[in-house]
């Protein structure tokens, strides 16, 4: 489904009461998988090893073939069985995989991958086959490192998974957008026609049909469902910046209904990615985008936009939220 981005599958999965279980070292393979739950009638979908950003399919599969039917018993057992590059092993602790399996949280699973390489010590390698258990190269009291903050889980999440499992990234931005007067996207499409409303989301899709005009079509989401926006073309030509380059948009619009289709006819736009930035001590918040969007394909770039060593905004990664412009016509 190509179109859409994991993220939107996996929400309205979700909804329709599918369990969704995260990326497992010990459960997960490549793709994603489905698995049997208390109910007989049901099962639950694994994400797979394949949505780890940066993981090698080739890693993946010496993972899945030397875990076999024995899960690892920790990062030492997965590093020497599975000859797992370190590299790899940063990049599975990175989207969570050793918490449910191994019970090790994102931050433990790191300071651990910190003390291994890519090949272990002859001595130690000699001495784990002579006493026929691990021995550990690196014997150390465990690290009481703080907890990272629910926020920043998120952010991580998106950045190295593309689809988080937690709660949506407006959920802890609510508090600040009610003080805007910014309704929900429930809230705001169930209002009746014509009335005047202002909802936010992160950008899903772009797109901007050949046969629709020059008019842009966006969908936005919240922690409360998606919203669809119509974008005429004088509001794209005056907002271009906004339209392509906001990770969170504020709208101001009217609802328009027709039947059970609603959309928010946009009559102002804000860029609200500096919020993004208080989700996490980096700031950065990478989006997952299905093929369908308009900003990553094909148009050019609007020669009035500045370009990003121009502007300097204090905590705010804009490596992570720029994105290339395209036109899906």
């Amino acid at each position: 489904m190509g179109f859409y981005a994991p993220a939107q599958i996996v929400r309205d999965a979700r909804e329709h009461g599918v369990e969704v279980r995260p990326v497992c070292v010990n459960a997960s393979r490549w793709d994603c998988t489905l698995e049997p739950t208390e109910r007989e009638d049901r099962f639950a979908v694994r994400l797979g090893l394949r949505m780890v950003r940066g993981l090698a399919n080739g890693d993946a599969a010496r993972l899945v073939t030397n875990r076999g039917d024995r899960p690892f018993a920790g990062i030492d057992d997965l590093w020497r069985r599975a000859m797992t590059p370190v590299g790899a092993l940063t990049r599975l602790a990175e989207a969570d995989a050793f918490l449910e399996g191994l019970r090790l949280s994102r931050r433990d699973a790191l300071w651990s991958i910190k003390a291994l390489r890519d090949d272990p010590l002859p001595l130690f390698a000699a001495a784990s086959a002579e006493a026929g258990e691990l021995v550990p190269e690196v014997d150390e009291p465990d690290a009481a490192l703080p907890a990272m903050p629910a926020g920043q889980e998120v952010v991580e999440d998106y950045t190295h998974v593309g689809v988080t499992l937690r709660d949506h990234p407006l959920a802890f931005l609510r508090d600040e957008l009610q003080v805007r007067h910014v309704m929900t996207c429930a809230d705001g499409t169930a209002m009746r026609d014509r009335r005047l409303t202002r909802v936010a989301g992160l950008v899903l899709v772009r797109q901007k049909p050949g046969s629709a005009k020059g008019v842009m079509f966006i969908t936005i989401e919240d922690e409360t469902g998606v919203a669809n926006l119509v974008i005429w073309p004088s509001l794209y030509e005056q907002q271009r910046r906004v339209v392509l380059g906001a990770s969170l948009l504020v709208v101001d619009g009217r609802v328009q209904r027709e039947g059970e289709v609603v959309h928010i006819v946009a009559e102002r736009l804000h860029d609200g990615s500096d919020l993004l930035a208080s989700l996490g001590r980096r700031g950065e918040f990478r989006l997952p985008h299905g093929r369908g969007d308009e900003v990553y394909r094909g148009s050019k770039p609007d020669a009035r936009t500045p370009k990003a060593r121009d502007i300097y905004i204090p905590d705010l990664s804009l490596e992570g939220i720029r994105v290339r412009t395209r036109d899906f016509r």
